[in-house]
Formats: structure tokens, sequence, C-alpha cells
């Protein structure tokens, strides 16, 4: 069980360390050559899709010790990997 001090943001832990939402924004002529990449990685993704105008956001969780994994696999298909961002999965909805 995790234990959290004042402050503290909750997080899901696991053996794979914490469960996060990975969030990857291209511009949508790119995103198929995006799904084709994630699709290569070693565990399933579920993303859903936002699009706002000339922006496409793909959003998955994953465990914190994939997010090297992701990184690699978009540098191999051309992506820029410091387009991925995350956030713990139970920060969303917490005010700052």
């Amino acid at each position: 069980m995790t234990v959290l001090h004042e402050g503290e943001t909750p997080a899901l832990l696991g053996r794979e360390g914490e469960l996060v939402s990975v969030r990857i924004s291209v511009e949508p002529r790119l995103l198929e050559d995006l799904l084709e990449a994630l699709a290569g990685l070693d565990f399933p993704v579920n993303p859903q899709l936002y699009h706002q105008t000339g922006l496409t956001t793909v959003e998955f969780p994953a465990y914190s010790s994939h997010l090297e994994n992701i990184r690699g696999i978009l540098s191999r298909h051309g992506f820029d990997a410091r387009a991925v961002t995350h956030s713990g999965v139970l920060a969303r909805g917490q005010s700052a």
C-alpha cells in the first residue's frame, strides 16, 4: 500500500513503476504514422485521440518503466522523442 504525505500527488504504483498518462501531439497528417509506431511497443496501447486545429494528441496509460522504450520507438520512426509528455494518472483533475 502506498502512503501519501501532505502535499504529495497520489500515485498508482506497480511492479513496473508508476502508472502514468502518456501524451504525444503531432500534426494530423502524421497520426497514422504515430499509431503505426506505437503498435510496435511490447505492451498494448489503447489510445484516446483529441483533435484540435492543426494538432492531434494521442493519450494512453503506461507504466513509467516504459517511457524510455516509447521515446526510443518514436525516435526510430522519425518522431521527436521530446514530444512525449506524461503525468500520474491520478494527477488528472487535481488542482495545483
